[in-house]
């Protein structure tokens, strides 16, 4: 990690607070909400996050709805296309979907098949890797509509829950571990 990415690691770690039981008890939620109210934390931090991918961009794929939050930015800065990856049921029209397990339960996120064009080069981003069930439903879907994951970029990663093994075989960056 270089001493700028130190720096703004230790920044976010300032800013993000720690809510104990939500959603559940037992869980401990991290709020990113003072990151975000921090114009100057905010703009490193969706550079860092773009800065992760191996090569151009041509999409910006974030996984509701912290990952819009963040994602929409980074697409931005990056001169590339933004494409949501939503909860079953949100979006209009045909869909591809993909079900998986998380650290409290299980879900479905969709994508619309037409925005992710065959050879497509994306770059995933959200706020928090965790046990790595969204991430990977994420990438099936990208690679199911014809797109390339050139890399998966967070915020966060909770690195006792052990998301990057689902991901193997993919780039990877979190700016700030969990431990």
């Amino acid at each position: 990690m270089t001493i700028e990415a130190a720096a703004l690691a230790a920044r976010a770690a300032e800013l993000i607070r720690d809510v104990p039981d939500y959603p559940q008890d037992g869980v401990v939620f991290k709020d990113i909400t003072p990151l975000l109210a921090d114009a100057e934390a905010l703009r490193a931090v969706v550079d860092h996050l773009g800065a992760s991918a191996d090569g151009p961009v041509d999409l910006v794929v974030g996984m509701e709805a912290r990952g819009f939050i963040l994602g929409a930015p980074v697409a931005t800065a990056l001169g590339a296309g933004f494409v949501p990856v939503r909860k079953a049921g949100k979006l209009p029209g045909p869909t591809l979907s993909a079900s998986y397990d998380l650290e409290y339960g299980s879900a479905t996120v969709e994508v619309h098949p037409d925005t992710i064009p065959p050879g497509a080069r994306v770059l995933v981003v959200d706020d928090v890797l965790a046990t790595g069930g969204t991430a990977a439903a994420t990438v099936r879907l990208i690679e199911q509509a014809g797109g390339v994951v050139v890399g998966l970029s967070f915020l966060l990663e909770l690195e006792f829950l052990h998301g990057r093994a689902l991901l193997d075989g993919h780039r990877v960056e979190a700016l700030l571990p969990v431990g």
